[in-house]
């Protein structure tokens, strides 16, 4: 009875170290991909997510990673008008979850594939796109030229499995002559904006004085038609006034000017 108990133990401890040495068991974790290799060829099946088994010795998995990576360069170029620019940038990108076989078999594993391919391919964008565009034309027109530089990155970096999320310019340096010379162009626009500004408040302001002179002087016309006015009859009533004071009681019959007197004695 202990004979065969003992005996069965060290059989199943020796089973169990079998199975932990061989580990038949594979685990993919979140945002990972599993390449199953059979005898060194890659297979068309892919491990998702979870706890999958795999034939020892026969079979080999391969974890690839296909979350968002982010990407660091630059690429130095001429641009249209034959200027020298070092365009630094920033990429994010992942794996294809469905192709991660086939860029495994083409490229190899994620840090291959970012040396092998994500650099070489943005710094071909940058060279490619920089030559259509002058080198003040990079600056003035930045995000046509990073919306070009990612079609050409997409364009490129499709064929191999991988999937470009978001592209960006981080900056781009010029050569210390052309960089002068861009800023003294920009300062001599921003003081001819200034004079542009300065004349057309000027002009705005010498209309609103004209305006409130020709306000004032309608003003003082209406005035003096006023003043006119009640001037003449001020004085027909000064006359009529005067007219009054000579009076010497007897009424005429006839009398000229503008003050006549009615002759009552007709009436009496």
């Amino acid at each position: 009875m202990n004979v065969n108990f003992i005996k069965y133990a060290v059989m199943g401890v020796g089973a169990l170290l079998l199975v932990l040495i061989l580990n038949p068991f594979v685990v993919i974790g979140a945002g990972e991909r599993g390449v199953v290799m059979n005898f060194g060829a890659v297979q068309k099946d892919i491990m998702g997510e979870g706890l999958h088994f795999r034939i020892p010795i026969m079979q080999k998995v391969v974890v690839m990673d296909v979350k968002v990576q982010k990407g660091e360069g630059q690429g130095d170029a001429a641009s249209k008008d034959l200027q020298q620019v070092t365009t630094n940038v920033a990429i994010n990108y992942h794996l294809d979850p469905t192709r991660v076989a086939e860029t495994y078999q083409t490229v190899g594993t994620l840090a291959e594939v970012a040396e092998r391919i994500i650099l070489p391919a943005v710094q071909e964008s940058v060279k490619a796109a920089t030559a259509v565009y002058t080198a003040e034309e990079l600056v003035s027109r930045r995000q046509e030229v990073r919306d070009k530089i990612r079609s050409l990155l997409r364009e490129r970096l499709a064929h191999n499995g991988v999937i470009v999320d978001e592209f960006s310019i981080v900056n781009f340096a010029f050569s210390r002559e052309f960089s002068n010379a861009i800023e003294s162009k920009t300062t001599a626009e921003q003081l001819k904006l200034k004079a542009e500004r300065d004349l057309e408040r000027i002009r705005i302001e010498s209309e609103q004085k004209m305006t409130q002179a020709r306000a004032e002087a309608e003003a003082l016309r209406v005035q003096k038609e006023n003043v006119t006015e009640n001037l003449i009859k001020l004085r027909q009533i000064e006359m009529q006034q005067r007219a009054i004071e000579k009076w010497d009681g007897k009424l005429p019959q006839v009398t000229g000017g503008s003050t006549p007197f009615i002759d009552l004695r007709s009436n009496q």
